[in-house]
């Protein structure tokens, strides 16, 4: 099977007038379908429960985006047996078969790729650019996934030996269970996903309660290209009620966790135990969050350092694992750069998603909202607060305006726990080696960014600065498909490698197969 070499989806160009108009088109149209009503699909069928899911849209609230049926124990039960009885004739389907379902979906996410936008707008409230992202992010990782199934399929190069056949090939690992977060509700969704079923596994997917109707659209384009029933189960639910049933469940083999440190190692603890009846050691791939920090050097382009900053920080509200919530800059330089990033965010525009000359949109609910502002009380106490550090008055969304505390111990609250919100902590440090330690003392190892001209400081950086993906003189976020594996160290998870070369081999296992001639 022969395809064109991958390269990265575009990004919309919502200069160009008829895409503005394409996007505005698909916003009405999107708005026109807003409240409908979703049911769970095991096994192909529709399955309704008197139990719902209400997703509304934080950039207003009052607004239903849509209503899904909730999963209890007896439907996870019952979508993990499906997926158990259709992983025996996926397991044999030909990788060209698999590869061609994948390739499909993302032809038609393209096709559908405004609207896609749309929902991500009203669901998550991503304003246009990081929900434009979102989609493009969602089709990369269908079609590098497809072409790395290309290069894993068959037989793998091994050192011939005299007078045998010897044969080593990869098969998949059975009935996995995929966590999937609301922040990147398209594009996390449908990289965890695909990437079990291209390598011949089945899965029971259960989206964030807060992101439940974008991944019913997903589902919706698994069909349409042609995905047998049963391989992928579409089962929103709570958490609390159905989280233990999909963690120790002894036809789960693996499980793919996007989210907290909290939940995760949560979810890795009752992984590893064996249940009466389970035949193997569960697998665990895990992205849990971070403290992300940029480290600004006495010899930076302070102008490009504080634009990295303000967009690394404030995008989708501080929302994102990779986002920089600590600056770190030597002391040099650390009044003008804390001014140069007071400036620019104090420039950006909030406001509602759908708007498209909002810079910042809400945070997800009412509860993340008041948490971040609770950590904002918390910052009041271990810095400095010059500029932010409250809602935004009389926005009907919930909107939390870009906050900086200046001059932050490295070991305070502030600058040690995730908020996941629009808030940085600012640190001096005296010199580039104590702002790398400051960078790695947190439990996290995610990202992390460095701006600096000096040759010497950036080797010491690569070698010392311990996180899964570092950046030179860019900004931290946007890790892009192919390019920039993704994936971090210590409590940031298990170095998944996200879009990367090795990722899919965390869903096969090798099998070495020896005959004498």
């Amino acid at each position: 099977m022969a395809i064109v070499e991958f390269r990265n989806e575009p990004l919309t160009n919502f200069g160009d007038p008829a895409l503005r108009r394409a996007q505005e088109e698909a916003l009405r149209r999107v708005e026109g379908e807003l409240g409908g009503r979703y049911p769970l699909i095991i096994g192909g069928e529709e399955v309704w429960t008197e139990k719902t899911i209400v997703s509304r849209s934080p950039s207003q609230p009052d607004r239903v985006v849509g209503t899904t049926a909730s999963a209890g124990v007896a439907e996870a039960v019952r979508a993990l047996e499906a997926a158990e009885k259709a992983f025996a004739s996926w397991r044999l389907t030909p990788v060209e078969f698999r590869v061609r379902i994948l390739l499909k979906a993302a032809a038609i996410l393209r096709r559908r790729r405004f609207e896609m936008n749309a929902w991500l707008m009203h669901e998550v409230g991503k304003p246009w650019v990081e929900a434009d992202a979102d989609t493009a992010e969602a089709i990369d990782f269908l079609e590098y996934y497809a072409r790395q199934m290309l290069r894993l399929a068959g037989p793998q190069p091994i050192t011939p030996y005299p007078g045998e056949e010897n044969e080593f090939f990869y098969i998949p690992l059975g009935v996995g269970v995929v966590h999937s977060p609301f922040n990147f509700p398209l594009a996390i969704l449908v990289g965890m996903t695909s990437a079990a079923l291209v390598t011949g596994n089945t899965v029971v997917v259960k989206p964030s309660v807060h992101a439940p109707v974008i991944a019913y659209k997903f589902f919706e384009v698994l069909k349409e290209a042609g995905l047998p029933d049963g391989v992928a189960n579409y089962l929103p639910g709570d958490p609390a009620e159905i989280g233990d049933v999909l963690t120790t469940h002894p036809l789960v083999r693996f499980i793919n966790f996007t989210g907290s440190a909290a939940v995760g190692a949560m979810l890795y603890e009752k992984a590893a135990k064996v249940q009466p009846g389970q035949k193997f050691l569960r697998r665990v791939i895990a992205e849990m969050g971070g403290k992300d920090a940029i480290v600004v050097a006495a010899d930076a382009d302070l102008d490009a350092a504080a634009e990295g900053i303000v967009t690394s920080a404030f995008g989708f509200s501080g929302q994102k694992c990779s986002a920089c919530s600590r600056v770190i800059a030597e002391e040099p330089v650390y009044d003008e750069i804390l001014a140069r990033v007071v400036e620019r965010a104090r420039a950006l525009r909030l406001g509602p998603a759908t708007d498209p000359e909002t810079q910042m949109g809400p945070v997800i609910t009412a509860e993340a909202r008041d948490r971040i502002l609770r950590y904002i009380e918390v910052g009041k106490g271990e810095g400095r607060l010059v500029l932010g550090g409250q809602a935004v008055a009389g926005a009907p969304g919930y909107l939390v305006e870009p906050t900086i505390f200046a001059d932050v111990d490295p070991g305070a609250r502030i600058a040690q726990e995730e908020i996941f919100g629009p808030v940085v902590a600012f640190i001096k440090a005296k010199d580039f080696r104590q702002a790398i330690e400051f960078a790695n003392s947190t439990q996290y190892g995610l990202t992390g960014g460095v701006y600096s001209r000096s040759r010497e400081n950036l080797e010491y950086a690569r070698r010392e600065f311990h996180v899964g993906n570092l950046y030179f003189n860019r900004k931290i976020t946007g890790a892009l498909v192919g390019v920039q594996p993704f994936g971090g160290f210590n409590m940031s998870g298990t170095d998944s490698k996200a879009g990367g070369p090795d990722y899919l081999l965390l869903f096969m296992q090798g099998k070495s197969v020896s005959e004498r001639l």
